[in-house]
């Protein structure tokens, strides 16, 4: 018995490592607070900071249905820098903001950042999500 919960314990350990190992990238959400939705169809492009404090596109996407952007791409490989998200709200009904940008910094490369926002016609908020 003994031996099958450390065998177990192993398992679930491993388990819970290689999951975090493949755990990395960035995903957002466009949350639609005014209607309590997420927002569908919105342009999103996934940009990085050079050494010239440049940006360079990197990826782009289209939220679903469900408001949600799970990836931008499997050939993008995260890497420590600055990155920006850009919501491009302009076609998304009645809105004081056309285009939202989102800049934050990616510190861990193995973590995997999701980084939403909150939508009202008249403005809008952003935090690190899970």
């Amino acid at each position: 018995m003994r031996n099958l919960i450390q065998n177990l314990s192993a398992g679930i350990l491993f388990s819970f490592v290689s999951t975090a190992a493949h755990a990395e990238g960035i995903s957002t959400h466009v949350l639609d607070i005014a209607n309590g939705v997420g927002r569908a169809d919105v342009p999103v492009t996934l940009s990085m900071q050079d050494d010239n404090n440049s940006w360079t596109d990197i990826g782009s996407a289209i939220t679903e249905e469900n408001g949600r952007v799970e990836s931008f791409g499997e050939d993008i490989t995260v890497e420590e820098g600055v990155y920006k998200l850009t919501f491009d709200m302009s076609e998304t009904g009645e809105t004081f903001f056309p285009e939202i940008d989102v800049v934050f910094n990616v510190e861990d490369p193995e973590e995997h950042y999701h980084v939403p926002v909150v939508v009202s016609p008249y403005g809008y908020s952003t935090y690190r999500g899970n």
